[in-house]
């Protein structure tokens, strides 16, 4: 920041006046000194990405901490019709975890988002909430602006993460037919990690997911940069799998360790296919270039560098 009084004696000595002067005449300054001046006042200091070089922290601005999340909580309406409900593609009851964090129920408010989606702290973060449930917020028009959803996904989430909370199956419902079953979910994205919970949650035993890679998590790992999603957060949801006994076996790829049929002769009653898009999506003018050849897609780059510097993933890191 500087010393701002050092500049103000010796360029802007009417700053250090007590009292307002009043001016008699037009004051002509270059920009080139104001510019210089500036740099010393700023408060909302622009980082450019040059300047985050091997920076990956969180610098979302939807993050909130508990002060901010009590703050913007009581900002809601609490709408009998809340259309940001109608707008969330998970169904999550928005007004009811919301009400929570006002009443510093965290922990029922991540209930609330966890019991409707299972990677609940993964869409805090990354989930376009513009084109979403903030969207249609009343709010939307007010000098405020709308309510932070988002954040505050995110803020119930994380508390909740840091309680070391278990997951359990809710002994007192009944099984369902079948409940032996063996089922088999290739690829251990958020649509497998979503469908193997809910699976478990419904009391099915003996779920597993297979994952060609040596880290589970798929997209969300692998393309979403550490200052956008974590790989804690990532974590956290596969242990919340894990602790209603889903086993994960990583390594494994479809079509070259196992096929479909494979996994019915070895038991498995059920396949479910989330691998998603593996493949991007290549203009024909760059068919035929690989990376050796200095041609990189979003599939080939974004997973070297979430391997070089995602906590959790880079060697040495976790």
């Amino acid at each position: 920041m500087g010393k701002p009084s050092a500049l103000c004696a010796t360029k802007n000595p009417d700053n250090l006046a007590l009292n307002a002067r009043v001016q008699t005449h037009a004051k002509v300054v270059p920009c080139s000194v104001n510019r210089e001046r500036r740099e010393h006042f700023k408060r909302n200091i622009c980082v450019s990405g040059c300047d985050r070089q091997k920076d990956f922290s969180d610098v979302k601005a939807s993050t909130l901490n508990e002060r901010a999340a009590l703050r913007e909580a009581a900002r809601c309406l609490k709408c009998a019709d809340a259309p940001c409900q109608h707008s969330c593609p998970t169904s999550i009851d928005i007004k009811q975890f919301i009400t929570q964090i006002s009443t510093r129920n965290y922990y029922g408010a991540a209930k609330s988002i966890f019991s409707d989606n299972p990677l609940g702290m993964s869409c805090g973060m990354v989930c376009p909430t513009s084109e979403l449930c903030v969207g249609g917020c009343n709010l939307a028009g007010t000098e405020e602006g709308p309510i932070n959803i988002g954040g505050l996904q995110q803020f119930a989430t994380e508390v909740f993460m840091k309680m070391g909370v278990k997951q359990t199956r809710d002994p007192s419902l009944p099984p369902p037919p079948h409940a032996n079953t063996r089922i088999a979910l290739i690829g251990a994205g958020p649509a497998s990690i979503s469908c193997a919970t809910f699976l478990a949650r419904l009391g099915y035993t003996d779920v597993t997911i297979f994952e060609k890679q040596e880290y589970y998590g798929g997209l969300s790992t692998a393309e979403i940069p550490a200052y956008r999603l974590s790989f804690d957060a990532v974590d956290f949801e596969v242990k919340l799998c894990r602790d209603l006994g889903v086993q994960f076996v990583l390594g494994k790829a479809l079509g070259r360790d196992f096929t479909v049929q494979s996994l019915k002769d070895d038991g498995f009653g059920v396949v479910f296919l989330g691998f998603g898009m593996p493949n991007p999506n290549i203009d024909k003018v760059f068919n035929g270039l690989v990376p050796s050849q200095g041609f990189y897609t979003s599939k080939d780059f974004l997973p070297e560098v979430a391997k070089a510097s995602k906590p959790g993933m880079c060697c040495g890191k976790k």
